[in-house]
């Protein structure tokens, strides 16, 4: 079963061109960050291990339109993540909070997730 993406962008420039490796892609269960051109690393974290989302704007980004969204999350490989020099930041923090609340609210993921009790790395509580 193929996922459909709802936001696919590119990581920028200082100057906002999408002149680089990096790119990220929202699903409805995941974000995908795909680095690289010749050794290509893919990294993926399920919406509902995301625990904390800020969005960060320095002066230069502010300049361009752009912004950062660093993600903490209770992912093992990942615990921390920026979603780096990007379009719409605020619009994107938006429809990814909205869509973590809906997958915890679907897996019914509870206090034991936050609380690292879950040793197998996967906590569907139902």
């Amino acid at each position: 079963m193929s996922e459909s993406s709802l936001w696919r962008e590119r990581k920028r420039t200082l100057f906002g061109l999408p002149w680089s490796f990096t790119t990220y892609t929202l699903t409805d269960t995941r974000l995908i960050i795909k680095k690289g051109i010749f050794n290509i690393s893919e990294e993926e974290i399920r919406l509902y291990r995301i625990l904390d989302i800020t969005l960060k704007r320095s002066f230069e980004e502010r300049i361009f339109g752009l912004g950062t969204i660093h993600l903490c999350t209770a992912d093992k490989s990942t615990p921390e993540i920026d979603i780096a020099r990007i379009k719409n930041p605020r619009e994107v923090r938006t429809l990814l909070s909205d869509k973590v609340e809906e997958e915890r609210s679907e897996r019914y993921v509870g206090v034991r997730e936050y609380m690292g009790e879950d040793d197998d790395g996967d906590s569907d509580l139902h």
